[in-house]
C-alpha cells in the first residue's frame, strides 16, 4: 500500500523539551486529529500550535513506533500532557498497520512525501532566478545565434551557444543579468540575481559551439543570453521549520515581481544567507518599521517601535542571500522591514 510520508521532525534537540513550556497553543485546538492524504506539517501543526514552526518542541516520540518522525494518513495525532507539559503522541491508524506481506521488497519514493508547505505554491519560482557572484554570467557560455538565424528564439526551437561547456551536464540554464544586491547598511555587494530566460539541452557540440534544444522558455531567448548549468533546485519535503541557528536580524531587499507592497505567499530577497547560519526551513518573524514622528510636546522628531506583523520561511539559501515565503502577513508588509528571531 502506498504510504503519504510526512517529514516532521529530522532531529529532535534536547533543547526543545525545555521551550515547551512556552509554547501557546492554539485557542480551538482540536484534542485528537486523524491525518487525512494532502496535509502539510504547517496545517495540521496549525490546528494545534498559535506558532506552527514549533511543532518540533511538542512532538513526543513513541518508543513502539519504529519512526516517529513520519506520520501517515490515517494516524491519530493526540494532545496529551507530560509533567504538565503539552506533548503531541501518535497512534498509527489502520493505514499505517496494514501491511500486504510478499516477497517483494517495497520502497518508498521520496517524491510521495507531503511536504512541510505546499510546494505548488512556489515551485514555479524555484526554477526560475538564482543569486550568482558578479561576474559569474560574463565568464559563462552564451548564445551565439539562432539555429533559424532568427534573434530571438522560443520553446522548440534551436539555438547555438558557444564557450566552455562542462561534457559531464547536458541541460543548461539560460539566464540574463538582473539587479545587483547590496547591502543597505554596510554596501557590500550580496549577489547578482540571474533571470530565468529558459531551459536548453545540449544536442550536439563542435568544439567550443553547441547546438542546444529549446524545452522551456519563461521569456525569448535573446543573442548573448548566458547558460549555466541547470540547478533548478527541489524542496526539500522532509525539512523541519525551526527558528535559525543563532541569533540573526535582516532586511527584506526585495520582492518577487518588482513590487514594493508585500503580502502573504509573495517571495521575498533577505540579507541574509548560509554565512548567517540561515537554511532551508528558518522561521523569522516580521517587523514593520517604525515611523518617526513629531513630538509636537518635546518638540522634536521620535522614531515609534518596529510592530511585529508578520512571518517568512526560507526555501532558497544561498551565501549572502536568501529567498523566502511570507507565511502570514497581519499588516501591509514592504520592502525595508525587518525580520527577526520567531
Amino acid at each position: 500500500m502506498k504510504k503519504w510520508l510526512i517529514g516532521l521532525a529530522g532531529a529532535l534537540f534536547l533543547g526543545f523539551a525545555a521551550l515547551a513550556a512556552d509554547v501557546v497553543l492554539n485557542p480551538d485546538h482540536p484534542d485528537k486529529y486523524v491525518v487525512v492524504k494532502g496535509d502539510t506539517l504547517w496545517d495540521i501543526s496549525g490546528k494545534f500550535l498559535r506558532e506552527p514552526w514549533r511543532w518540533p518542541e511538542i512532538w513526543h516520540v513513541n518508543p513502539q513506533i519504529a519512526n516517529p518522525h513520519l506520520i501517515f494518513p490515517g494516524d491519530i495525532l493526540a494532545l496529551v500532557y507530560v509533567d504538565g507539559k503539552p506533548r503531541i503522541d501518535v497512534t498509527r491508524g489502520a493505514l499505517s498497520n496494514t501491511v500486504k506481506l510478499g516477497p517483494a521488497m517495497r520502497s518508498e519514493p521520496v517524491d510521495n512525501a507531503i511536504p512541510a508547505i505546499p510546494l505548488d505554491k512556489i515551485n514555479a519560482f524555484l526554477s526560475q532566478s538564482r543569486f550568482v557572484a558578479p561576474g559569474e554570467l560574463e565568464g559563462a557560455p552564451y548564445v551565439v545565434a539562432g539555429a533559424k538565424r532568427n534573434i530571438v528564439s522560443g520553446a522548440g526551437d534551436q539555438i547555438y551557444g558557444r564557450g566552455e561547456f562542462d561534457p559531464t551536464r547536458t541541460v543548461y540554464g539560460i539566464y540574463r543579468e538582473g539587479k545587483l544586491y547590496r547591502d543597505p547598511v554596510t554596501e557590500e555587494v550580496l549577489g547578482l540575481e540571474a533571470t530565468d530566460i529558459a531551459e536548453a539541452k545540449v544536442v550536439a557540440q563542435d568544439g567550443d559551439v553547441a547546438t542546444l534544444a529549446l524545452n522551456r522558455t519563461s521569456q525569448e531567448v535573446r543573442i548573448g543570453d548566458r547558460l549555466l548549468p541547470n540547478s533548478s533546485a527541489a524542496l526539500r519535503a522532509e525539512f523541519q521549520p525551526g527558528a535559525p541557528a543563532r541569533d540573526v536580524t535582516g532586511i527584506i531587499l526585495d520582492v518577487q515581481g518588482g513590487v514594493t507592497q508585500v503580502g502573504k505567499m509573495d517571495i521575498v530577497m533577505v540579507n541574509l544567507g548560509a554565512r548567517d547560519g540561515i537554511d532551508v526551513g528558518n522561521v523569522m518573524a516580521i517587523y514593520k518599521t517604525g515611523e518617526t514622528v513629531r513630538d509636537d510636546i518635546a518638540k522634536g522628531l521620535v522614531k515609534l517601535p518596529d510592530v511585529r506583523a508578520g512571518l517568512l520561511m526560507y526555501f532558497s539559501v544561498y551565501e549572502r542571500m536568501a529567498y523566502a515565503l511570507v507565511l502570514k502577513a497581519d499588516q501591509p508588509l514592504k520592502v525595508g522591514d525587518i525580520v527577526d528571531m520567531p
